[in-house]
């Protein structure tokens, strides 16, 4: 192996790991210090060549054909509704005692969780579907990262239903695909802003949601609560995101067409 080859190595491992660990690997971008490609190659043929500086940035790319990309949309579907979810941050409920709950305390707790369930696999959906739209690799690594904070909020309902001794939705699978369909449409039909702007509204329509669960756990419910509470300030924290990044307003007759759907779905999963 020549100096070169050895060179880039040292860098790929020390800095493209990192990169591969945290996301998917699809595209490499290479920015090198020095500039020049034939001093590069001098100093890579030289007796001690300079430690080279590289930034390495991983992005979705035509690294993946779309029938590839396809069926990365349909594996992160399938992990998203079937699939056991570990969270990256630690359950906001472990630092909270649990107090026993009635019987009709917890039946309560398990039915508004549930929704709140159904509202993260619906999340997942539409980052994903959203993601596999756009061809802006700078929105790809943002919809990627929101997903993935709302996997531990994903992982942290999953956990407490099962506490409270209840069931997810039986109706996630139909929930993820509305909702990945939903997120795909909207990328694919309107610009990055509106595509940006639609998670606006979700994320500030769900900060309100959650805002309600809040008033209706029963007191007792500290667990419950100390989820939500997180859920609700990650929620606001995405719509920033989505504002800072160019995200439009939306129609009036749009958001009030999201906040029906939004009711259909928890009416139904509050029960189903």
């Amino acid at each position: 192996m020549n100096q070169r080859a050895r060179l880039g190595a040292k860098h790929f491992i020390a800095y493209g790991v990192n990169a591969l660990a945290r996301d998917n690997t699809l595209t490499l971008y290479v920015q090198v210090n020095p500039k020049s490609t034939q001093e590069i190659d001098r100093l890579a043929d030289s007796e001690n060549p300079r430690v080279y500086h590289f930034n390495l940035n991983f992005k979705h790319s035509s690294m993946h054909t779309p029938i590839d990309q396809l069926l990365i949309a349909a594996d992160e579907g399938l992990r998203a509704v079937f699939a056991s979810h570990h969270s990256r941050r630690p359950n906001p409920s472990a630092l909270v005692n649990d107090i026993e709950l009635s019987p009709e305390e917890r039946a309560l707790s398990g039915a508004l969780m549930r929704v709140n369930h159904v509202g993260e696999v619906c999340a997942q959906a539409l980052y994903s579907g959203q993601a596999l739209a756009t061809q802006d690799p700078k929105l790809v690594a943002q919809f990627k990262e929101a997903g993935s904070e709302e996997r531990d909020h994903l992982a942290w309902t999953h956990e407490r239903i099962k506490d409270l001794n209840t069931h997810t939705s039986y109706l996630n699978p139909l929930w993820y695909a509305g909702a990945f369909a939903l997120g795909y449409a909207v990328g694919k039909i309107g610009k990055d802003s509106v595509s940006l702007g639609f998670v606006m509204e979700t994320e500030k329509q769900v900060e309100a949601h959650l805002a309600t669960h809040m008033e209706r756990l029963p007191h007792a419910d500290l667990k419950s609560k100390a989820i939500v509470q997180q859920m609700k300030i990650d929620e606001a924290k995405h719509a920033r995101d989505a504002m800072r990044a160019g995200g439009v307003d939306l129609p009036t007759p749009f958001k009030a067409m999201m906040k029906l759907s939004a009711k259909l779905m928890t009416t139904l999963a509050h029960r189903i």
